[in-house]
């Protein structure tokens, strides 16, 4: 079985005009979602081998805290950044593991959820967690298929 999970980044902070955008951390309510939101994904059942995330900070501290509720390692990705749907799906793929979480950021996160859920996501909102699972064992064959089942929560 192949297993997806997506999560948009927890909310940001934009205080500071003279950060750049790469370098934004979350705001307050980001801080106090991405935990509860990583909490949720593991209660689920939701076990994935690693986190591939987006070296952006703001996406950096999102997946440590999914990280910490999953026991699981981060592993960052510059090429993450700002990527399309299909980049970050093939991102996923290639690290050949069944089970994958991604952080990253939209619109390519939610034009991955909804074209996985056959449109039944039309927007992640940040923190929004959206999984799916095939019941192919191999990413060229899971990813040629619509998935078996798919899940999706919001931290609101």
């Amino acid at each position: 079985m192949i297993e997806l999970a997506l999560v948009r980044h927890a909310k940001s902070d934009w205080g500071d005009p003279g950060l750049a955008d790469h370098d934004r951390p979350l705001n307050d309510r980001g801080m106090r979602d991405a935990p509860v939101m990583a909490e949720r994904l593991a209660a689920n059942g939701f076990r994935p081998e690693f986190i591939l995330t987006s070296t952006a900070l703001r996406a950096r501290t999102t997946a440590d805290a999914f990280a910490a509720a999953l026991r699981v390692a981060v592993s960052p990705d510059p090429e993450l950044y700002g990527a399309p749907a299909s980049a970050l799906l093939a991102a996923a793929a290639a690290r050949g593991a069944r089970s994958v979480a991604v952080v990253a950021h939209d619109p390519g996160m939610s034009v991955l959820a909804g074209r996985l859920s056959g449109g039944g996501i039309g927007h992640m909102p940040t923190c929004a967690v959206a999984t799916f699972r095939w019941s192919a064992d191999d990413w060229d064959v899971a990813t040629a298929l619509d998935p078996d089942d798919w899940t999706f929560d919001t931290p609101r």
